[in-house]
């Protein structure tokens, strides 16, 4: 099976998300609810983690993490682990509570958290659960606004700082930038490889890391290459204009980047069985 690539370093921020096994109720009432802040907040506080956003659903949870440490696996082990034994021994249950492994996005601070932790406290708003989000309690957005009592474990102090210094105008601002964003996509279509949410910039810090882990099986494929080029970059004007500079884009994207006869079909508009034929001949080439 297919296992996640985790990528940690001291500093790191993370949308993390956890769901129930076969998709049931991780949260059965507002006992399970309140336990699993609990949990979180011990977490947050043994491994030095600054928590900047949540929301508990029913069958799933959101976080908006940041590891000074980059010890992310070790306390989300702790933190699911730790739930699932209250959780089962709450309401006289056994075996797993949460399908597989967590999912973590590492995210770009500068320039996508603040859309991020809006998109996290929107949640109950899009699945029309409430009608605005300050009727969920169990996300942080009331308490960042004021209207609730902050959790020792949440950190709102980098939120607010983004729409001011005076606090109670920071909160007005913030809460306006929530509700006037109700209706955005979300930004998970500029996640790159499954496990990065940033500029390409940002996107490229992760080239070295990642170096090497193109072989892994274990790892999907999607994020094995999260940072390769796009197609269009591979295939510049010039290289469309030249077959044999094109020919060496086809079998470089396919050999080096990972992408698919298909995908590289359908960038070039060709049938799949001409890039096959360039690439069967590359590798003659090579051979000879």
């Amino acid at each position: 099976m297919a296992r996640p690539l985790r990528i940690e370093y001291p500093g790191a921020v993370y949308h993390v998300t956890s769901r129930g096994n076969a998709r049931q109720a991780v949260f059965l009432d507002a006992g399970d609810r309140k336990r699993f802040l609990e949990v979180l907040g011990s977490v947050v506080e043994r491994f030095n983690w600054l928590c900047h956003a949540y929301c508990l659903m029913d069958n799933h949870y959101h976080l908006v993490i940041e590891t000074p440490e980059g010890n992310l696996s070790r306390g989300m082990r702790q933190l699911n682990g730790v739930y699932t034994q209250e959780f089962n021994r709450r309401h006289t249950r056994v075996g797993h509570l949460f399908q597989g492994r967590y999912k973590a996005i590492v995210v770009d601070k500068d320039n996508y958290l603040l859309s991020l932790c809006r998109y996290v406290v929107l949640n109950p708003v899009r699945f029309n659960s409430v009608g605005r989000p300050e009727e969920w309690i169990w996300s942080s957005y009331r308490a960042t606004i004021g209207k609730a009592r902050k959790p020792s474990f949440l950190t709102v102090d980098w939120i607010l700082s983004q729409f001011g210094d005076r606090r109670s105008e920071a909160k007005a601002l913030y809460k306006k930038f929530v509700l006037t964003e109700i209706e955005k996509d979300s930004p998970w279509g500029l996640v790159k490889g499954q496990i990065i949410l940033g500029t390409d910039s940002f996107v490229k810090k992760f080239s070295m890391l990642l170096k090497g882990k193109e072989k892994i099986e274990e790892v999907p494929r999607i994020q094995r290459y999260a940072t390769r080029p796009a197609l269009r970059e591979l295939f510049l004007e010039g290289k469309l204009e030249d077959e044999k500079a094109r020919n060496e884009a086809v079998y470089l994207s396919y050999v080096r980047y990972g992408y698919t006869l298909k995908q590289i079909a359908e960038h070039l508009g060709v049938h799949y069985t001409t890039i096959s034929r360039v690439i069967k001949k590359a590798e003659q080439n090579q051979r000879m």
